[in-house]
């Protein structure tokens, strides 16, 4: 079907709302600047998109003063691709370099923003890493003594946490590219197909449909259910009987959808029906929790009543869903512990599983948005009976 895109790219007033709240929170934790490293920190403060970081070769800084805009320090590669973007201060150096990729002039930048005397918040928490060697980054704290960095994971988490309008359109079209590549499924698979192939087929169609990227693409299939369910496909031939289950990562613009199918291959037997069943009903008590004010761990809790309630084990995967945005997975999880509040503009899959025994299991998963009176599905919601691909 023909279907509207979001326009690529944010207009200003996006960037700046980021930036505003930033530097507000930096105000209140007594922060000179940001040092961030990753591609999803960078391009949220910048805009910059490009999949040249799938390079690890050299390391890429943006820093977050506490007043003005962000600064890019960046290899010159990135120069004309980072002007594209929202930041006007880029400094580059002819990387790689080894012996200097880029440090002192990242210590310089960070000295003209105050950081000299100051605390420099750079993530260190979970679901965050340093992309940069960590030589350079013990050359980088012996640059600066009087530098105190400290820890801004907690900064960065509240705000990514909370999506614009803008942010949730482009995950809502990308579910929508999705779900009618799933829904086309039947045509695309049949017994006998090799797995490797209706997943590589899958994954044509996604593009064709207009997806920028299909970074992630994993399932599996068996008899009554499957076992293993992050591993690339292999060669073994769609048996009748066989649940298949396919789970992909499809991203627009730079933001991902993560959701799944299951499909019986020509009949499934009346185990494989009660499974599909209950995760269905799982996913819907998991919709109804989903409120604001509510906790990740109600959400949890009550996915997981339901299927023990119809006696199945909820296995040991350690969480039933999580956050969603600019990475495939994102804060917070959907665990049994997790305090994190709901709050309208957060995006979040919900993916109850249960384990048939210790040969197999099945897994469902959808997309919903957070509002103010509620949860919104994302994803066009999966059939409430186990589909069967004649």
């Amino acid at each position: 079907m023909s279907r509207v895109a979001p326009p690529r790219g944010f207009a200003s007033d996006e960037f700046e709302a980021r930036l505003e709240k930033a530097q507000a929170r930096m105000r209140r934790e007594g922060l000179t600047s940001l040092l961030l490293t990753r591609e999803a920190e960078v391009r949220y403060f910048s805009g910059f998109t490009t999949p040249f970081w799938q390079s690890p070769t050299r390391p890429w800084f943006l820093l977050v003063p506490l007043r003005g805009k962000p600064i890019a320090v960046i290899p010159e590669i990135g120069v004309a691709a980072m002007r594209r973007g929202w930041v006007d201060d880029i400094r580059s150096w002819p990387a790689p370099r080894p012996e200097d990729d880029g440090l002192s002039l990242l210590v310089e930048t960070l000295r003209e923003t105050g950081a000299e005397r100051g605390r420099v918040g750079v993530p260190m928490g979970p679901e965050t890493q340093l992309r940069m060697p960590l030589a350079d980054y013990y050359r980088l704290e012996a640059a600066l003594p009087t530098t105190e960095f400290v820890d801004a994971t907690g900064l960065i988490r509240a705000l990514r946490l909370l999506k614009s309008d803008a942010e949730i359109a482009r995950i809502a079209h990308v579910c929508a590219l999705a779900g009618e590549a799933f829904a086309a499924v039947p045509r695309l698979a049949a017994t006998g197909q090799p797995l490797a192939e209706v997943f590589r087929a899958f994954r044509i169609d996604l593009l064709r449909r207009r997806v920028d990227d299909v970074p992630y693409l994993v399932g599996g299939a068996g008899p009554g259910g499957y076992a293993d369910v992050i591993s690339p496909p292999g060669d073994r031939a769609l048996g009748a009987g066989d649940v298949l289950m396919m789970d992909t990562g499809a991203v627009y613009d730079g933001y991902f959808c993560d959701f799944d199918r299951n499909y019986a291959v020509e009949r499934a037997d009346a185990a494989a029906h009660r499974a599909y069943a209950t995760l269905y009903r799982a996913t819907d008590a998991g919709f109804a929790a989903a409120r604001p004010g509510a906790r990740c761990a109600d959400v949890f809790h009550a996915m997981r009543t339901v299927i023990e309630d119809a006696g199945y084990d909820v296995g040991d995967v350690g969480r039933m869903g999580h956050g969603l945005g600019m990475q495939l997975t994102e804060w917070p999880s959907l665990t049994a512990t997790d305090r994190t509040v709901l709050a309208p503009g957060m995006v979040l899959t919900l993916e109850p599983g249960l384990s048939l025994g210790a040969c197999c299991g099945m897994v469902h998963e959808e997309n919903l948005v957070i509002r103010e009176d509620g949860a919104e599905w994302l994803t066009c919601r999966a059939p409430d009976e186990l589909p069967v691909l004649a």
